[in-house]
């Protein structure tokens, strides 16, 4: 397929992107982020461009002092604003001049305050408005998404990216300004202090900039090797932590240490390797300003001997030699921020760009609510598919379809319809397409070809909240969350009041184990319900979907993992639960199956029996084989109005 010849990058590769130090599209929708707290953005602003205006004036200072009241020189026949006002008396004018210097170095501390406080508080507000806004799009997404893109790249979108973009805006960005007027600054004051000792002083530049191009180029192989190894360090701890207990059972210990001690190792190499160009670009620039100072030094000395350069001057330009340096070995440091961000930020815009593919239309309208199923010759793939190979799908007949070698079929013309208030079971081997039926009624996928009707209207037609509102959804793996009991019951639905959330876990015979606990409804759970066997945290979310009222209810292989004690309470909150309420039950026990209003048997894709459990048994087809191999010994030969409902849920 065309899509499938085009090179795609994969995750590794896009941790490992560097990308542009400055990226003039991409720093203009970062600065969009500062529109809300642009007060507080000038301000910094302005802080900068004074602190730096109070970091050039001292050597100046020191020059006057020197050459007003410290050598014999002559008076200068155009003497600056400054010296006009100085006292004529050589104590009072370099107390003056000493009380300028301190007030400029007051100045200057308190505007690097204001400039470091303001631009930390910034970043905080913009990590926050933007992790908001990640999150609240990862949450707009449709399902398939997810399936292609792993959660730990997801989860360092909001966390590593985020936090390099607010490291920009705190320490880059500004920081940068600073340097740059800093470095103007001494530059026009040398210049005009005295051009020919000021070019000499910038004699070394050129052997600076080599040295800084070297640095940054190893640098920026070092940082690119160290991301691509934390990436690899989060993704294998998170692989073998959640694993712990198969890499215990298979006693992998040794061998997974040493895997990750191969890892680790990478990320301490490329590490070591910053270091050092570290260690070598610091020393590098500092002997090289010193080459420059003892220039200025040697000839200044020169000029002051001759009387064409002031001893102030000279003092002066020592100074200046000495600041001029420290702000371009910043500005290196600064570049990689740079560089990190943009990576970041394209990244992550990357993200915000990906428009979900399932939304709401733009008008959607309103169904019937009769709680009926519809699924008319639906055909379905997950594979992601070219718009010129979805306009001939959407045009092609059931044969056309068939042939189609190219795409693997999930579902072949599926068609049944399940009345209001019926219960329907879906049965079939693994990968038959059972759970890809309910998902599809809940439309978190898009079908390729054909139509499927919730309340008598197609789900593409409905307002995508109303429609899933419409579910209530009992997973064969349950999810619960951090919170309390009644927190996971309720999952943020504020309507459900107390006396609701205690007759839905009565109906599903749970709420004597919750009284039980120390603090009943209010107990706290841990991340994923650890602590509760899987059989509570089962009929916790039995209660969770009752409490919701559905009008349709999902059971996805409810009890399957549960023990046999579990499983007859979950029965009889079942017989409750279906009550009045239209069904759909994914399941491998019989005890559900044989009692549905209608069952429908999958294979490889296709509906190939629809019928209940007696016809099904009589026409001794694909139903009856799984019957005669699964089935049979499963049948309970006493009715479920016989087993005792006040049975206690045992923990694992």
């Amino acid at each position: 397929m065309a899509e499938q010849e085009k090179p795609k990058q994969t995750h590794q590769q896009e941790d490992e992107v560097i990308g542009k130090a400055y990226d003039g599209r991409l720093m203009r929708r970062l600065i969009r982020y500062l529109y809300p707290y642009k007060l507080a953005a000038f301000t910094s602003l302005a802080a900068v461009l004074i602190k730096a205006g109070s970091d050039v004036l001292g050597p100046y200072l020191t020059k006057v002092a020197v050459d007003r009241y410290m050598t014999a020189a002559k008076p200068q026949t155009n003497p600056s604003w400054l010296a006009r006002h100085l006292s004529p008396d050589a104590f009072h004018g370099i107390t003056q001049l000493a009380a300028i210097y301190l007030g400029a170095l007051v100045l200057s501390y308190f505007m690097d305050f204001v400039q470091t406080y303001l631009m930390q508080w910034t970043g905080q507000k913009v990590m926050f408005d933007l992790r908001r806004q990640i999150f609240r799009h990862l949450q707009h997404m449709h399902i398939g998404f997810f399936d292609r893109n792993p959660v730990g790249r997801l989860v360092t979108r909001l966390t590593s990216d985020v936090d390099a973009l607010n490291e920009m805006f705190t320490s880059g960005v500004f920081a940068i300004f600073e340097d740059i007027f800093v470095l103007a600054g001494i530059v026009i004051v040398m210049l005009r202090m005295s051009w020919w000792l000021a070019l000499l002083s910038f004699a070394v530049l050129p052997l600076i900039l080599v040295v800084t191009r070297i640095f940054r180029k190893h640098v920026r192989d070092s940082y690119r090797r160290i991301r691509s190894a934390i990436a690899r360090i989060n993704s294998y701890t998170q692989e073998h932590v959640s694993g712990m207990t198969v890499v215990q059972l298979f006693n992998r210990q040794e061998r997974s240490y040493q895997e990750f001690k191969a890892v680790n190792r990478l990320h301490m190499d490329a590490f070591k390797d910053a270091i050092l160009a570290y260690a070598l670009y610091y020393p590098a620039v500092e002997v090289l300003s010193s080459i420059a100072i003892a220039l200025v030094i040697w000839r200044g000395g020169y000029g002051v001997l001759h009387a064409t350069v002031s001893l102030g001057v000279l003092v002066a330009f020592m100074q200046y030699a000495q600041r001029f340096f420290r702000p371009i070995q910043d500005l290196s440091e600064k570049y990689n921020i740079l560089q990190a961000a943009m990576a970041a930020s394209e990244r992550i815009f990357k993200l915000l760009d990906t428009a979900p593919e399932i939304v709401s239309p733009t008008q959607p309208k309103e169904s019937d609510g009769s709680g009926s199923i519809e699924f008319r010759h639906v055909w379905f793939t997950y594979q992601r598919l070219d718009e010129a190979k979805k306009a001939r799908i959407a045009n092609a007949s059931a044969a056309e379809l068939a042939a189609m070698d190219d795409i693997e079929w999930i579902l072949r013309g599926v068609s049944f319809t399940v009345e209001p208030d019926q219960t329907a079971a879906i049965v079939g081997h693994t990968g038959a397409g059972k759970t890809t039926i309910i998902s599809l009624m809940m439309r978190l996928y898009d079908i390729q070809h054909g139509s499927i009707l919730v309340d008598g209207l197609d789900v593409r037609e409905h307002d995508l909240n109303k429609l899933r509102r419409r579910f209530g959804v009992v997973l064969q793996d349950p999810v619960l969350f951090s919170g309390t009991i009644a927190d996971n019951i309720r999952l943020g639905s504020d309507w459900i009041s107390d006396a609701r959330l205690e007759e839905a876990a009565d109906e599903v015979n749970v709420r004597d184990f919750i009284e039980s606990l120390p603090e009943g409804f209010a107990e706290p759970v841990r991340e994923r319900g650890n602590g509760l066997s899987t059989g509570q945290k089962q009929l916790i979310n039995f209660a969770r979907a009752l409490a919701h009222d559905p009008k349709i209810l999902i059971l996805d292989e409810a009890t399957s993992s549960v023990d046999t004690e579990t499983e007859i309470r979950v029965r009889l909150a079942l017989e409750r639960m279906i009550e009045g309420r239209t069904s759909v039950v994914i399941a491998h026990r019989l005890s559900t199956v044989q009692r549905a209003d209608v069952i429908l048997v999958m294979h490889k894709g296709e509906l190939r029996e629809m019928g209940t459990h007696q016809e099904l048994l009589t026409q001794r087809g694909l139903y009856w084989k799984l019957y005669q191999l699964q089935y049979r010994d499963q049948e309970l030969p006493e009715p479920l109005s016989t087993l005792d409902p006040s049975m206690a849920v045992g923990t694992d």
